[in-house]
């Protein structure tokens, strides 16, 4: 049995990285920072993929949750995960004229420090074959704007530990990442502001969920390649953008 660990793993993205993950024969351990109740096409793809799969609640700005994460999984599954997908994230609306201390600490714990002690965890609970770990970043790392700040900076930071981890863990641990572009919008975007933001694509196209966890699934089972990020998102990182979507 392979079993993977998706953060975040019960709604939105990190569902669909999950069910992408069923379909390949993976175990879950779903990850949520309240209630562990997967949406309804996760769990059709679960039964159909006939998978086994857990839920387990963790707040990830709490230090001691996320230190018993990974022990409570292997714990629970009787055996160590062969994947961490890092997917839950914080996501707020400051900007470096806005911004408090407290905003920073917020997103950096979510959205950096949690994935690295869980990586940590991870390699420490690892035997043969190889584990892989994928980090889920945003297009915005290539060309970063001042909107949604400190979320920013949270997911540069994990950018950068992807390429660290890749050298340090290595040959135990694969490390890559996907870095998907607007994938889902929340109900902030009107068809009015999706159309301009797929007409501002350099591919003219936004990508679709399916299309990031197939990227997942790829780097899941790449056995010659850590240290990477792929990009899917219609070719934005290739663009630089002055304001987040919602604003331009």
């Amino acid at each position: 049995m392979k079993l993977a660990v998706v953060t975040g793993g019960c709604r939105r993205l990190g569902a669909a990285i999950a069910a992408r993950l069923a379909a390949e024969g993976y175990a879950l351990a779903l990850h949520a920072s309240r209630r562990a109740e997967p949406e309804l096409r996760l769990l059709e793809a679960i039964d159909e993929a006939g998978v086994q799969w857990k839920g387990f609640v963790a707040d990830l700005s709490d230090p001691v949750q996320v230190e018993n994460l990974l022990p409570g999984i292997a714990d629970a599954f009787g055996k160590t995960p062969d994947l961490l997908v890092n997917s839950a994230a914080r996501f707020g609306e400051d900007r470096p004229e806005t911004t408090t201390m407290d905003a920073l600490l917020d997103h950096f714990a979510v959205n950096c420090a949690a994935p690295a002690v869980l990586c940590k965890a991870f390699a420490a609970q690892r035997r043969k074959p190889p584990g892989a770990i994928i980090n889920v970043l945003d297009q915005r790392i290539a060309h970063p704007h001042g909107d949604q700040f400190s979320y920013t900076l949270s997911k540069m930071a994990l950018s950068a530990m992807t390429d660290i981890l890749a050298r340090e863990l290595a040959p135990a641990v694969r490390v890559n990442a996907v870095a998907p572009g607007l994938t889902l919008p929340t109900p902030d975007y009107g068809t009015e502001v999706l159309e301009r933001a797929e007409q501002a694509m350099p591919l003219g196209r936004l990508p679709a969920p399916a299309q990031v966890a197939d990227a997942a699934a790829w780097l899941a089972q790449a056995e010659a390649v850590t240290g990477q990020t792929i990009f899917v998102d219609g070719g934005a990182h290739v663009k630089a953008f002055a304001r987040d979507f919602i604003n331009m």
